[in-house]
């Protein structure tokens, strides 16, 4: 086995209800084969175990969709599942997406018991208008008893997800989101600013013009109070929009920044094993079926060109504060990263986007802000046949 496939990201497609926002592969929970697709779920574990014959694991990543969706004993079955399949005796970080609504003690026990040891709990604003506004059935109370919930069965490594940008947010109202986050003391904050995207509630209000979002100039601003008050807070930024208390980094999302290798397992769920990026079928009963049916459930899988995998290794690594090492970038590739990109790099530098800080190349204050300009530099500049 190589000893890179040791990550699992598992999708639970279903929802009790539909955010505005949300673009991820969902489906309402009422009337869906719960059952049945938990039992294809490890059947697609059983054979790429049978394939791969992974020897560890170290981080799961189990997301959604809403996982706690499903009730206690579906859970316990799926982790249960999981644990016959894979050798999960050593796993360093098990994370299970929590809404704050069904956060119930019964459930986070039986993770608990099984062996999950983190919580990423969807948290998006503490403001009851915006959470309104942006289609969250949970109340800012309900966050603060999951928490409280979590703590009591014996979790250690909470996460919590905010969102900025949002449709009549005001700074002054993420501040206060901020401050409310900071209070919470969870051990790791993620923060997006909104993105929209196609199939979505607010897809359809920005083409119909009645989507008003906040300007620019205020998205700037609520990203440097999330630096400065996350800071001030204890939490270390180690990734563009992640922080976290000393030793509390997420393991599962490095996995991805550092275009390491994973399993993707469900409907809709991407993965990258030896070489090809691969996406499952998406409708929850055609997965089944295909499960079934004794074949991959793939819709589609691409074996990545060495280009590719560059151009990854400068988008994805570039979004950590530590940047990309010239010897890691040497090490995984062959290649010096300072000949393969010289331009590009110098160009970033001149700009005061791109600096190297303790060896490493890495965004500027300013650079974290204009990233996807930095990103962008660095792909469709390269030609397979020159790579030397």
């Amino acid at each position: 086995m190589s000893h890179r496939h040791q990550a699992i990201y598992v999708h639970i497609p279903f929802c009790e209800h539909i955010c505005h926002y949300c673009d991820f592969n969902k489906v309402f929970l009422k009337n869906q084969p719960v059952q049945r697709y938990l039992e294809a779920l490890l059947d697609e574990m059983k054979k790429a175990q049978q394939k791969h014959q992974v020897e560890r694991i170290r981080t799961i990543y189990i997301g959604g969709g809403t996982p706690t969706a499903l009730t206690a004993e579906q859970l316990s079955f799926l982790v249960k599942g999981m644990k016959d399949i894979f050798p999960l005796e050593n796993v360093e970080e098990w994370t299970v997406e929590v809404n704050p609504d069904s956060a119930e003690k019964e459930k986070l026990q039986a993770l608990y018991n099984e062996g999950v040891n983190r919580l990423s709990i969807g948290v998006q604003t503490f403001d009851p208008h915006l959470l309104e506004a942006i289609g969250r059935t949970h109340r800012a109370d309900s966050v603060y008893e999951a928490v409280k919930t979590a703590r009591e069965v014996g979790f250690q490594n909470l996460s919590i997800d905010l969102m900025f940008g949002l449709p009549h947010q005001t700074p002054e109202s993420f501040r206060e989101t901020l401050h409310q986050a900071a209070k919470l003391e969870v051990e790791h904050i993620s923060a997006y600013s909104l993105k929209i995207e196609e199939k979505t509630v607010f897809f359809n209000r920005q083409r119909k013009g009645s989507l008003h979002l906040p300007p620019e100039e205020h998205e700037v601003e609520m990203y440097h109070d999330l630096r400065a008050i996350t800071r001030d807070a204890g939490y270390t930024q180690y990734e563009i929009s992640n922080f976290s208390k000393q030793g509390y980094a997420s393991k599962h999302n490095l996995v991805y920044w550092d275009n390491s290798t994973y399993f993707g397992f469900g409907a809709g769920a991407s993965g990258y094993i030896e070489g090809v990026r691969y996406q499952n079928i998406g409708p929850v009963n055609q997965y089944i079926d295909a499960v079934e049916a004794n074949e991959l459930p793939r819709l589609n899988a691409h074996h990545v060109t060495k280009v590719e995998q560059l151009e990854e290794a400068m988008f994805l690594g570039l979004r950590k504060r530590e940047g990309v090492h010239p010897e890691s970038f040497y090490a995984q590739y062959g290649l010096r990263l300072e000949h393969v990109y010289e331009k590009q790099i110098e160009d970033n530098i001149q700009k005061g986007l791109l600096e190297y800080k303790a060896g490493s190349l890495r965004l500027t204050d300013e650079g974290l802000l204009l990233g996807n300009e930095v990103f962008e530099s660095f792909l469709a500049v390269l030609d397979e046949e020159n790579l030397v």
